[in-house]
């Protein structure tokens, strides 16, 4: 069983970065790519951004693109998630996801995720 566990959340102002990061413990984490997905408040869970194993293909929503970028170390089991010109409206739980197969865009295609890390992004 993969365990996937985020770090890196935190409040920040308007206009500001952080980095998440999400580690794995097994090797073969995420054979299928890894994704990044966010849920607020009373909303549904929505897809975020998405790496392919090797990392040569990334996702991107289009309300993040231009804006965060994807990016994975197999050596370290991580996937990272780089967030600037942050909004308000990115808060959120962030969650990292090890995909099995199908849709990179759909979280029912992912098969472990991580507890979450809060982001909050002050105006």
């Amino acid at each position: 069983q993969v365990q996937l566990v985020e770090s890196g959340g935190g409040l920040v102002q308007a206009g500001g970065s952080l980095r998440l990061s999400c580690a794995a413990s097994a090797r073969t984490f995420g054979s299928g790519g890894m994704g990044w997905f966010r849920q607020a408040p009373g909303k549904e869970r929505e897809f975020v951004a998405a790496i392919s194993w090797s990392g040569d293909t990334s996702y991107y929503a289009d309300s993040v693109k231009g804006r965060f970028t994807i990016s994975k170390d197999n050596f370290k089991n991580t996937v990272y998630l780089q967030m600037n010109s942050l909004k308000p409206e990115d808060t959120a739980v962030y969650y990292c996801a090890a995909r099995y197969s199908g849709s990179y865009y759909s979280p029912l295609e992912y098969r472990t995720w991580g507890q979450g890390t809060q982001v909050t992004v002050s105006s």
